[in-house]
């Protein structure tokens, strides 16, 4: 297969209609009434090695500058993501500069294949396991499947993927922590894989599935993150999956910079952005927003500590 990136470092201004589109930062939404935790934020790619993403108009936001405005959101406390080696190294630096943020370490799935395909997948999982034994390193993830970016014809490609998968979750048994999924289009093999793993404490990161899957999800005893997807127009196949999780079961997330929820879907995102996240799913669980903020914060500090 041809190397790629595990994720897009940039998106472009230009759309395929070649319409030029809005990249600058969204304003501030109205706070959170109780405090929540951004349960996958990639901090890095916004500050980090190789960072490039800027608004319109060169506006470049730090991490400083990030946090400061989560917080003031009613986000105070995060959980950075660092899915690639200089990733991983970025973070394991970074939850020691911004006592806002623990982390979590592992190799993308789209970054698998091209480790394996370069022979250096196993020297990169034996430096994962090195930096997720580091100081207030919480989570190994995120790690997973991918069906969409990776053909799913490309037998070589899948066969590491998995087994960079179960790498993963083996290493988070070992150090008795949560293991962060990333699930694009894989719903049966992530499941078939936790499963004959016997994984622990699941987070199933940016929670992509259908009601059945939400429902075998919460039978495990995983629990189920939300991003701004949930807020999409045309995401009512999610909400509906969302509607059948106990709300202790509920995290809150915003992959960012990617997945903007709506009104402004499409521009970059960041922690700050989770009320809008929070106001949907509140709304389909038919709970009043404190209730939901409450239950969210006590959860993420169930399961990665105190910060």
């Amino acid at each position: 297969m041809a190397e790629e990136p595990a994720r897009p470092r940039a998106r472009s201004s230009t759309g395929a209609d070649g319409r030029r589109r809005d990249r600058s930062w969204p304003p501030a939404p109205e706070p959170l009434p109780v405090p929540v935790v951004d349960d996958h934020t990639h901090l890095d790619i916004v500050d980090g090695p190789g960072a490039d993403e800027r608004s319109d108009d060169g506006d470049r936001r730090t991490v400083a500058d990030l946090l400061a405005l989560a917080a003031a959101a009613g986000v105070p406390r995060a959980v950075q993501i660092g899915c690639d080696l200089p990733a991983a190294r970025w973070t394991v630096e970074a939850v020691q500069r911004h006592p806002e943020l623990v982390g979590g370490v592992a190799l993308h799935p789209n970054e698998a294949p091209v480790l394996a395909a370069r022979g250096e997948l196993d020297d990169a999982l034996e430096e994962i396991g090195r930096l997720a034994r580091a100081d207030r390193i919480r989570v190994v993830g995120e790690t997973g499947m991918d069906a969409f970016r990776t053909d799913a014809g490309d037998a070589a490609a899948v066969a590491a993927q998995e087994e960079s998968f179960r790498a993963h979750v083996r290493l988070a048994k070992e150090l008795g922590l949560p293991v962060q999924v990333h699930d694009r289009d894989a719903h049966a093999d992530v499941l078939r894989v936790l499963a004959e793993e016997r994984a622990e404490r699941v987070v199933l990161h940016c929670f992509s599935g259908d009601v059945d899957m939400a429902r075998e999800c919460v039978a495990r005893g995983y629990w189920l993150s939300f991003a701004g997807t949930v807020t999409f127009s045309n995401a009512g196949g999610l909400r509906s999956a969302l509607s059948v999780v106990p709300l202790e079961r509920v995290l809150l997330e915003t992959d960012a910079p990617f997945l903007t929820p709506s009104p402004h879907r499409g521009r970059p995102n960041a922690s700050y952005l989770v009320p809008h996240t929070a106001r949907v799913v509140a709304g389909v669980l038919d709970v009043p927003l404190e209730e939901l903020c409450t239950a969210v914060a006590a959860t993420a500090e169930e399961l990665y500590g105190p910060w």
